[in-house]
């Protein structure tokens, strides 16, 4: 008979419980409109939140980028149901890792829009202008764009 210790050893020996990082591009073309996005967005958040992942999202009207948080196992589990739900979306793995910490708190969204004068800052940094095509874009600059939006984002809340 096996004791408690024993039994989360070989859990862990297979990095079950390992914090992965997982960040993905993809598509938001397609027949919804924006109350079956924001549908969509919202039953993404529950079961983030029922499920201990922590995420970052950035989206247009056409493309998002998304950074997932969790147990390894868990963030195989999400990458299996979006694949097989979403199908449209046309996601590519841009970045897989192991981390000792989260960076984001909860379900963060960033909607990129032409008049956010912060946000066309931040895109002109990583892009050739403010054409948000993830697609064109080096993994290191996916990366590098998500940490840049959402760093602002924990700047511009403190000093408010």
């Amino acid at each position: 008979m096996q004791n408690k210790t024993n039994c989360i050893s070989m859990t862990n020996k297979d990095g079950e419980n390992a914090l992965i990082s997982l960040t993905y591009i993809g598509n938001n073309k397609g027949k919804d409109d924006g109350i079956e996005l924001i549908r969509t967005l919202e039953k993404w958040r529950v079961s983030n939140k029922e499920t201990d992942v922590t995420s970052a999202l950035a989206i247009n009207d056409t493309y998002f980028i998304q950074n997932l948080e969790g147990s390894r196992l868990i963030i195989n589990e999400v990458l299996a149901t979006l694949t097989k739900e979403y199908p449209r979306i046309l996601l590519h793995v841009v970045e897989v890792k192991e981390i000792e910490s989260r960076r984001w708190k909860g379900f963060l969204i960033k909607y990129l829009t032409s008049n956010d004068q912060d946000t066309e800052n931040t895109l002109k940094s990583f892009l050739a202008g403010t054409e948000f095509n993830p697609y064109l874009m080096r993994q290191t600059q996916i990366t590098s764009l998500i940490k840049a939006l959402f760093e602002e984002r924990k700047i511009n809340s403190t000093s408010n």
